[in-house]
């Protein structure tokens, strides 16, 4: 850590000073000088340039490339604050995750990276190859998992989009001037758009307003739109209810094991 700061400070120059950013990579810091203010990332999101450009996260700076081969990113400041969970049902994080879903320019930069779309098919595997390996017994992952082996039939769409594939409020900011943005975009996909969807609708949107905010989004609430969020709503509630038992996070486990046997008992009707 200190001989990456050290670096960082090196390549800033001098009367910048450092600090962490916090994130659970440790791979970002905030640089000060003065009253100038930038965040500082390594190995970020190859498309950042284009997320800037749309509006989606603050202004990108510049970029720098170190002979190791680690990227450096620069982006503005920006004063605000996260989102809370109440404010997720606003109809102006349906515009943005729409905007998000419909760009051709970030679609067209994933897949010139190579980047294959997270189909379901892929998901399953994924999370049937996680509990083999962590002997999970729990008889609702099992019957979950079997679930979505069952019903893998109603998730089979051609209209891939990028996904964010983490629109926890927390990583959604409101600066000061009023501007929206959707940050850390480390973990993003090509996937079906429901990904993002079902996670924002089960965990942050009353049911009776998920057609409201669709229109706001810009879809309508199908029947189909609906299995297929149920489907990855079920398929990342295991993927949680796994990770925080490995963890040990009590809290967040029991959370996700109800969100799980909910919807489990919703699409059993």
């Amino acid at each position: 850590m200190k001989l990456r700061v050290k670096r960082l400070k090196h390549l800033m120059g001098e009367g910048w000073h450092l600090r962490p950013a916090g994130g659970a990579t440790g791979e970002a810091y905030v640089a000060e000088q003065g009253e100038q203010k930038i965040f500082i990332k390594r190995n970020s999101s190859p498309f950042l340039a284009v997320l800037s450009a749309e509006g989606i996260v603050p202004k990108l700076l510049w970029t720098k490339r170190l002979e190791s081969g680690d990227v450096i990113t620069a982006q503005r400041w920006v004063n605000g604050r996260e989102l809370k969970s109440y404010d997720m049902n606003s109809r102006r994080i349906g515009r943005l995750l729409g905007k998000i879903h419909r760009s051709k320019e970030l679609l067209d930069m994933f897949k010139r990276l190579g980047n294959e779309p997270l189909t379901a098919s892929r998901f399953l595997e994924d999370l049937e190859d996680k509990a083999k390996q962590s002997g999970s017994a729990d008889p609702v992952v099992k019957d979950a998992i079997a679930w979505l082996r069952s019903n893998i039939q109603e998730v089979n769409v051609e209209d891939y989009v990028v996904c964010h594939s983490d629109v926890n409020h927390n990583n959604w900011i409101v600066s000061e001037d009023d501007s929206l943005y959707l940050i850390d975009w480390d973990g993003a996909n090509v996937a079906d758009p429901a990904l993002d969807l079902s996670a924002l609708l089960y965990l942050y949107v009353p049911r009776n307003e998920w057609e409201q905010w669709l229109s706001s989004y810009g879809a309508e609430l199908t029947r189909d739109l609906e299995k297929r969020m149920s489907w990855y709503m079920i398929a990342q509630s295991v993927e949680s209810v796994m990770w925080h038992k490995d963890k040990m996070q009590v809290v967040e486990l029991n959370k996700w094991n109800t969100m799980l046997y909910d919807v489990l008992n919703e699409v059993n009707v």
